[in-house]
C-alpha cells in the first residue's frame, strides 16, 4: 500500500504536517509493506487561480504534479491547518488549481483527514468543511479526527502522541484507512 501524506500548510514547522508525518508512520507500523511518502505544499507553490490566470497559463506544471502524486497512491493522509476557520490560503490554492485538471482531485482514494491547532478547537471547523466536502471531489472519506491543543498532547521531540485516549482515536482511524 501507498501512501501520500501531507499538511494542509506551507509553515515549515507545520504541527499538521507533524500529526499527518505521524500518522502516515503509524500506518506502517499497522500494515507491512506500506510505503509513505510526505509531500511539502512548498513544493507546488502555485499563482493565485483566477479564470484570467487560467487562460493565461493553462493547466500550471506543479498543479499537474501534485494530482499526479494524489493518482500514483492507495490512499491520502491530510492534516489541515485552520486560518481564520478556514482552509490556508496555500493549501486552497492549490486545490483549486487542481480541481480544473480534474474535479475528481482525489480519485477515489480512500482518505483519513485529521486536523490540530494549538488551541482547544483543534481546527475542527476546518475539518468539517473537508469533510462534508470530499465527495463531490471523489474522496472517500474513511475517518476524521481533530487533536485539539496540539502541544499538550504532542511530544514534538519524541514526535508522538502523548494522549492515550487521542492515541487510541488516531490508531483505530489509520487501521480504518487500510482496510
Amino acid at each position: 500500500m501507498k501512501i501520500i501524506a501531507f499538511g494542509a500548510s506551507t509553515s515549515r514547522q507545520s504541527i499538521n504536517k507533524q500529526l499527518a508525518t505521524y500518522a502516515a508512520n503509524l500506518a506502517t507500523e499497522i500494515q507491512e509493506n506500506t510505503v509513505v511518502e510526505i509531500l511539502d505544499l512548498n513544493d507546488f507553490e502555485l499563482p493565485l487561480f483566477s479564470q484570467d490566470k487560467e487562460a493565461e497559463l493553462g493547466q500550471p506544471e506543479a498543479a499537474k504534479a501534485f494530482f499526479n502524486k494524489l493518482g500514483e497512491s492507495d490512499a491520502i493522509i491530510i492534516s489541515f491547518a485552520e486560518h481564520n476557520g478556514s482552509y490556508s490560503a496555500a493549501y486552497k490554492n492549490l486545490f483549486d488549481w487542481t480541481s480544473r485538471i480534474d474535479q475528481k482531485v482525489f480519485q477515489n482514494k480512500s482518505m483519513l483527514f485529521l486536523a490540530t491547532s494549538p488551541g482547544p478547537g483543534g481546527a475542527s471547523s476546518v475539518l468539517a468543511a473537508a469533510s462534508s466536502s470530499a465527495f463531490y471531489f471523489a474522496g472517500d472519506v474513511k475517518a476524521s479526527l481533530s487533536v485539539p491543543s496540539f502541544f499538550d498532547n504532542f511530544d514534538v521531540e519524541n514526535t508522538k502522541l502523548i494522549n492515550d485516549e487521542l492515541q487510541q482515536k488516531l490508531t483505530d482511524a489509520v487501521k480504518s484507512l487500510m482496510t
